[in-house]
């Protein structure tokens, strides 16, 4: 390179202020560029001079730097033993009757005295918790399925404990050695009820009515219930208590008939 380039470093530098800690390696192509007193910077050949304007006003950030470090350290502490983990807040939710709340079409249990009660759902990837005021009172694994109930024994009332080691199928079953119409009416409480296990305690006490008044007799029974869409052990218990099985099949309603046309009705047209 000329000689007049080196003269023009060496008369707008003064070596004595380039602050000298580590700078970065650089290659051999950018060091061969350096020795002819030009450089590229950002697409742009420049002299060496402004490379070391840009080098020392780095070397001025890292001391900031370093320094800020210094002073903020006594206040640091220690990074988390966990991950951070997302979740999203469902605020205000209502516990319906069945103790159970709905959050994204799945349904999961509370502790069943806070049925009407307000409440709070976290909800993570992974795991759901539910608070009400303030304090955790139910935690489950997060369900995708839409539909299905989640249900902590501990959340049910005493009476449904005492139910548990019954299933539909089981109920069900039984009541298909009473006869088919019983077994109608208990499938039919099942599905009527928001969560099954809601009609566990109504379904087992209308098949022990068979203990007391036969199987004959509950059969009809509830024949006659499931005509009247009565689903509950108290309506067939009634009817058994009053001698209503013994009456004779109720009659199917006879079907309506429209009014006959003739000349004194006017029909819809008249009007418009």
């Amino acid at each position: 390179m000329p000689s007049t380039t080196s003269s023009t470093v060496s008369a707008d530098f003064d070596s004595s202020t380039v602050m000298t800690p580590s700078f970065p390696t650089f290659s051999m192509g950018l060091g061969n560029e350096v020795t002819d007193g030009l450089v590229v910077i950002g697409g742009d050949r420049r002299d060496l001079g402004d490379l070391l304007l840009v080098l020392r006003g780095l070397g001025e950030l890292l001391q900031l730097f370093d320094d800020g470090i210094h002073l903020d350290q006594p206040a640091l502490r220690p990074l988390p033993a966990e991950a951070f983990v997302y979740s999203d807040w469902k605020v205000g939710a209502r516990v319906s009757l069945d103790y159970h709340l709905e959050l994204h079409g799945h349904y999961y249990s509370v502790p069943y005295a806070l049925i009407h009660e307000h409440v709070d759902a976290r909800l993570t990837a992974t795991t759901v918790e539910i608070f009400h005021r303030g304090q955790r009172v139910a935690a489950h694994r997060r369900s995708v399925v839409r539909g299905q109930h989640t249900t902590d024994p501990a959340h049910m009332p005493k009476a449904h404990q005492r139910h548990l080691e019954w299933t539909p199928s089981r109920l069900i079953d039984w009541a298909r050695t009473i006869g088919p119409q019983t077994a109608a009416l208990v499938e039919a409480i099942l599905a009527d009820r928001p969560h099954p296990e809601q009609g566990y305690r109504s379904c087992l006490g209308i098949l022990r009515l068979a203990k007391r008044y036969g199987r004959e007799r509950l059969e009809a029974a509830c024949t006659r219930a499931g005509a009247v869409e009565a689903r509950s052990y108290r309506h067939v218990d009634s009817i058994l208590k009053h001698g209503l099985d013994r009456l004779a099949p109720l009659a199917a309603a006879p079907p309506l008939t429209l009014t006959p046309v003739h000349e004194h009705v006017r029909g819809r047209a008249y009007y418009q």
